[in-house]
């Protein structure tokens, strides 16, 4: 299935929609997912092992998967986590804790998604903790 006419949101939803599988697949609990606030939005809350996980997703489309060995600008959505995204995601991630009276736990993860563009295959880079 070729992605590459797929408008920009669409491509990121796709990109969210393989974040929440691949979450699923490493034992997380999905509990909530586009939760938007004056602070921001949190694209998946996600809960494992009695911490509640806010996760920032990241997704760029590609010709080809990056090599580990030598990754540039043109493969790198990690480029978009810079800190002041990072740091609305925690102010709003402070928000959902305090409104959902979680009493756990939590932290910030990120996301990266590279989706082939000639296929619609996924790369998936999970990193734990980014604040």
């Amino acid at each position: 299935m070729d992605i590459s006419s797929l408008p920009r949101k669409e491509v990121g939803n796709l990109g969210e929609r393989v974040a929440v599988e691949y979450l699923k697949r490493h034992g997380f609990s999905i509990r909530d997912r586009n939760v938007a606030r004056k602070t921001g939005e949190l694209d998946i809350i996600a809960e494992k092992e009695d911490t509640l996980h806010f996760v920032e997703v990241k997704t760029n489309l590609v010709d080809e998967f990056p090599q580990k060995e030598s990754v540039d600008d043109d493969y790198d959505p990690s480029l978009n986590l810079h800190e002041a995204k990072v740091r609305k995601v925690a102010r709003t991630g402070e928000w959902y804790v305090l409104e959902k009276g979680w009493e756990g736990e939590w932290q910030v993860d990120g996301i990266l998604v590279w989706l082939r563009r000639s296929d619609g295959r996924a790369l998936v880079s999970y990193l734990p903790q980014i604040v």
